[in-house]
C-alpha cells in the first residue's frame, strides 16, 4: 500500500522508469493525481502537464459520476451510468 500520493508517484515511477527513453510527458488530474503525477514526473526527468476538469455527478447521486466536462468545454460522458 502507500502511505500518501507522493509514495504512491514515487511507487509508480519506479515501474514506470523503462518510459524515461521515450522521452514521455506526464499529465495529472487535480484532486489528488497532481502530487502523484508531480513524483513521476521528477522520477522520470519528464514535463508535468495539469488537465483540469470536472466531475458530472449524476442528479440523484452526486458522488456517481455520469461524465467529466474538461478545457475548451470537452465533454466525456459514461454511457453505462446514462442508461
Amino acid at each position: 500500500m502507500f502511505t500518501d500520493r507522493a509514495d504512491a508517484g514515487r511507487q509508480l515511477a519506479a515501474r514506470l522508469e523503462y518510459l524515461r527513453p521515450s522521452d514521455p510527458v506526464v499529465v495529472g488530474l487535480p484532486r489528488g493525481g497532481v502530487p502523484v503525477a508531480f513524483e513521476v514526473a521528477g522520477a522520470l526527468h519528464a514535463p508535468l502537464d495539469v488537465i483540469v476538469v470536472r466531475k458530472l455527478g449524476a442528479p440523484m447521486d452526486p458522488e456517481v459520476a455520469m461524465g467529466a466536462i474538461g478545457e475548451d468545454g470537452v465533454r466525456v460522458l459514461n454511457d453505462d451510468v446514462l442508461l
